[in-house]
């Protein structure tokens, strides 16, 4: 989740006996009907937009509006099961595209009985406000990640503080309603401008708890959710945070275990401990003169961390690790930057809604000692991308709104949700899908056994996409018991590249993409 959108991370120390009820929504006037104009694309071409007004606090029904932007693929069989809303998760990314990839990907006949309709959350891409409180953040070199240096440590604090701050001036009559809980009663605007009853949800990565609280908000108002890559909403959003350092060192390592494996192609050595000094090598040598004159140590991570989403992203990751390490030729390390870490047009906004979002929904330690012994405990057993995760949510100790409480998603009232989750995803760590799993009364979990990507459906599993497909065809949910009520194997790992490869060209790159990484 350059920064595309932003997948999960963050948590609050809260534990479930603590979690307090939504507080009460207000009457909204009913909403206008939807006016759909034609926006398709070469590769989504029967796409259609609208656009709907919300309020901006729905405390307030009749007080200032915003605009949420829509798109939709539109049923074309006879027999219509209503409107699949699509979330890609972040928070902060874009769901318009998402709509045509997920009506595209699943099959005809079953993607044919739904208006697939994708939407961008309160402050998000075409919806109006858009938040982009400082387009230069991601802007390199940054200071390095670790702060081994009080200068490093300043230097990191000031980033994280100067773009507290600027949200705070651009947007202080806006951030005290970006959140999880006005998000979820967007959706119910939606489905009211929709003209449905009731609504069929499809979210991945944070998308799982905007579903979830929305199911919790308006469990009447759920037909059938599929919630993929599950976050847990016990950890919302620091502890998340330090769970996923773990999850993602791991992966790295994962990682670099393959690259020890083709050692025939990369040359690094058939060692997996042997790689993993040569990477951390690689990460010292560009702290004093970073590759191209960009990618410094805290952009090798950002590059080299999406890979911890999606293993079909190592071939050219690994490609770009041994033209560096063995000939010293950054111009690979240059190009898998560009392609994976830097910051895109959209980085900015995505990464704005990001922060507001996880800063609002939950409290957030204020005091650094905190951060920093909590941190440097984690870095001792997982160096890959700790520090760089703690910057990354750090303007959160600063943050100039006050903190809501979490939401116990805890529900006897939703129809059966359906869960999917691979048991090494590092994103959304497999304990999260399990704690969920028991909380939706009557829910269904489907794993991807010894599956490290994150968003595992419509990405090239065929065993996870029958689940999908029947049981949004007709309701059919696995009938298994215990922990998991279905597995699935892995999908193969990723072959290695040739010197000539530029990107990945699986099938799941699109989705990976869609649904953003960070960086």
């Amino acid at each position: 989740m350059g920064r595309r959108a932003t997948v999960l991370c963050g948590a609050a120390l809260v534990v479930a006996g603590t979690l307090t009820a939504v507080p009460a929504e207000a009457s909204a006037p009913p909403a206008a009907p939807l006016t759909w104009k034609k926006c398709g694309t070469a590769k989504y071409p029967t796409l259609q937009c609208a656009s709907l007004k919300v309020p901006l606090d729905h405390a307030a029904p009749k007080g200032r509006t915003i605009t949420l932007a829509l798109s939709r693929v539109p049923h074309t069989a006879k027999t219509y099961q209503g409107p699949l809303l699509v979330n890609p998760g972040g928070p902060g990314g874009s769901g318009l595209a998402l709509a045509g990839h997920v009506a595209s990907a699943l099959p005809k006949a079953v993607a044919a009985q739904y208006d697939v309709v994708g939407f961008d959350p309160r402050g998000v891409g075409r919806s109006r406000p858009a938040l982009d409180c400082r387009p230069t953040h991601f802007a390199p070199v940054r200071p390095d990640s670790v702060p081994s240096t009080p200068w490093v440590e300043r230097a990191n604090l000031l980033r994280a503080k100067e773009f507290a701050r600027a949200c705070g001036e651009k947007y202080a009559d806006v951030l005290p309603y970006i959140d999880t809980v006005s998000a979820a009663r967007d959706l119910d605007l939606i489905r009211a401008a929709l003209g449905v009853p009731r609504i069929s949800y499809f979210g991945y990565s944070y998308g799982t708890y905007l579903g979830a609280v929305y199911a919790k908000l308006f469990p009447q108002r759920v037909r059938r959710a599929v919630l993929d890559s599950v976050v847990d909403p016990t950890g919302v959003w620091y502890d998340d945070n330090l769970a996923q350092d773990i999850a993602f060192d791991d992966r790295h390592r994962a990682f670099l275990a393959w690259v020890a494996r083709h050692d025939r192609t990369y040359r690094l050595g058939t060692d997996p401990a042997r790689v993993e000094e040569r990477w951390y090598a690689l990460r010292t040598a560009l702290a004093r003169t970073p590759a191209g004159g960009t990618v410094g140590p805290a952009e090798l991570e950002d590059t080299f961390l999406p890979g911890g989403y999606y293993d079909g992203y190592w071939p050219q990751l690994a490609q770009a690790f041994a033209a560096y390490a063995n000939d010293r030729d950054d111009g690979p390390l240059v190009e898998a930057y560009r392609r994976f870490g830097a910051a895109d047009e959209a980085a900015g906004n995505g990464y704005s809604v990001y922060a507001a979002v996880q800063c609002r929904d939950a409290a957030w330690p204020r005091d650094w000692h905190r951060w920093r012994a909590d941190n440097w405990a984690a870095h001792t057993k997982a160096p890959f991308m700790t520090w760089n995760n703690a910057w990354y949510n750090a303007p959160c100790a600063f943050w100039p709104t006050k903190a809501l409480k979490p939401v116990d998603v805890t529900n006897t009232k939703v129809p059966p949700v359906l869960l999917f989750q691979a048991t090494g995803d590092a994103a959304t760590p497999y304990q999260g899908a399990v704690t969920v799993h028991r909380r939706l009364a009557g829910s269904r979990l489907v794993v991807e056994q010894g599956g490290g990507n994150h968003a595992v459906t419509l990405g090239g599993n065929s065993c996870l996409d029958r689940h999908l497909a029947r049981y949004l065809a007709d309701g059919t949910l696995p009938r298994g018991s215990g922990e998991a009520d279905a597995t699935c194997a892995a999908s193969p790992a990723p072959k290695p590249a040739t010197a000539k490869t530029t990107k990945s060209t699986t099938r799941g790159t699109e989705l990976h993409d869609l649904v953003g990484v960070r960086p």
